[in-house]
């Protein structure tokens, strides 16, 4: 009889997690740096002056940061331009006419069509809370007061504006669905860790100690590499069990290892063989 393979990686031992903070500190500073901007989507969280507009334009950003970041941006670029560069306004005043200057927009499964549903649900949005910043806050305190993950309350909150096709909305996910809702953390990210050369600070609502981890394929394969992460699933579990590790290293801001782990992703950054846990993962 065969062995049976192992349902999770090794992990390094609680108490020696410290020893990691160090070396990983060392790539956040490397990583987390103001040239950091310009290839990477949150560039549009930095492109415009009014907050409505980096609001809107960073989600966009987010939703739609999966593959090659250069692809992403020339997508998301080509989406401002028909926006005319003023995101906040467009969505405001939109109607059916508009959707024409949407037409043959195309990004991996985003189309045109998915936009313009998203654009209709933020368009109420805006209408009845009169910020982005103000829905994600009531969502929030929503989350707090019913015990629920924030992401689960955001997927069913925004949804319940959307009346456009079904398929639309799977671009907005939720941890009750076992979605590690990388998309929607890396927002997040974005607009609500302060003291960053990157990400913004633009949100209050929430502390940057309360912030989850957006686990990418890199993010996961190099925490799994270190021992941080034992889950083989790239879901909602592995984002707790993660992120839960990463407190222990910084419990006022987790978030701020995702520059490590995805910094040791795309760039030359050798990661000393002592630390190296699961040395099979490449």
């Amino acid at each position: 009889m065969p062995p049976q393979r192992s349902s999770r990686h090794k992990t390094i031992a609680l108490k020696r997690i410290p020893e990691l903070k160090p070396f990983l500190d060392h790539v956040v500073e490397k990583v987390e740096v103001t040239s950091y901007i310009d290839h990477d989507p949150v560039l549009f969280l930095h492109a415009y002056d009014d907050p409505a507009d980096k609001q809107i334009a960073g989600f966009f950003a987010a939703l739609m940061a999966w593959g090659r970041r250069d692809i992403v941006i020339a997508k998301v670029s080509e989406l401002m331009e028909r926006m005319e560069h003023r995101p906040a306004s467009f969505i405001s005043s939109f109607s059916e006419a508009d959707q024409e200057a949407l037409d043959g927009f195309r990004h991996r499964t985003f189309t045109a069509g998915d936009v313009g549903s998203l654009i209709r649900v933020l368009q109420k949005i805006l209408h009845d809370f009169g910020s982005f910043e103000a829905f994600w806050k009531d969502v929030y305190t929503q989350a707090l007061s019913t015990g629920r993950d924030l992401m689960a309350v955001f997927h069913e909150r925004f949804l319940a504006f959307h009346t456009g096709a079904e398929r639309t909305r799977k671009h907005i996910a939720s941890s009750d669905k076992n979605s590690s809702c990388k998309r929607l953390w890396l927002y997040l990210r974005w607009t609500v860790r302060t003291n960053s050369p990157v990400d913004t600070g633009l949100f209050t609502f929430m502390s940057p100690s309360e912030l989850m981890i957006p686990l990418d394929v890199h993010v996961a394969r190099h925490a799994r590499r270190l021992g941080l992460l034992g889950r083989k699933q790239n879901d909602w579990k592995a984002v707790v069990e993660l992120t839960g590790k990463l407190r222990l290293l910084d419990p006022l801001d987790p978030a701020k290892y995702d520059y490590a782990l995805f910094g040791l992703g795309i760039d030359d950054i050798k990661v000393p063989e002592e630390i190296i846990i699961n040395k099979r993962i490449p």
